[in-house]
């Protein structure tokens, strides 16, 4: 499943560097597919709608960091763990419950990107 950052976020910024995907921004700042990933042209999205890879997206928090769960891949294929929980001075970054995915998911996700 996802990652996600939960309201206890000091800010801090640690985790946003650590994440291979460039799944964490900002609060209040808008992400799309195309963010340090190597997505060109349409993306599917987890609910099945398609985006373009450069389309901007609304921030899915605005007074603290986010993990936006579509480039999310708790790290796999990069780390043996999620960079951004392994660094988090406060231990906010947990599982997402709302987007269970498998080991096999991830990986075809973290494909999808980095092709």
């Amino acid at each position: 499943m996802a990652i996600k950052i939960t309201d206890e976020c000091i800010n801090c910024g640690a985790c946003e560097p650590e994440c291979p995907n460039n799944a964490i921004y900002e609060g209040g700042v808008e992400w799309s597919m195309a963010d340090g990933t190597a997505v060109k042209g349409p993306f599917t999205l987890m609910d099945g709608s398609v985006t373009e890879a450069n389309d901007p997206h609304a921030p899915v928090a605005v007074d603290v960091y986010y993990i936006t769960p579509e480039k999310c891949t708790e790290c796999q294929g990069f780390h043996d763990e999620p960079q951004c929980a392994a660094v988090c001075p406060v231990d906010c970054c947990v599982p997402d419950e709302m987007y269970r995915e498998t080991v096999e998911q991830l990986l075809a996700k973290k494909d999808k990107m980095h092709l």
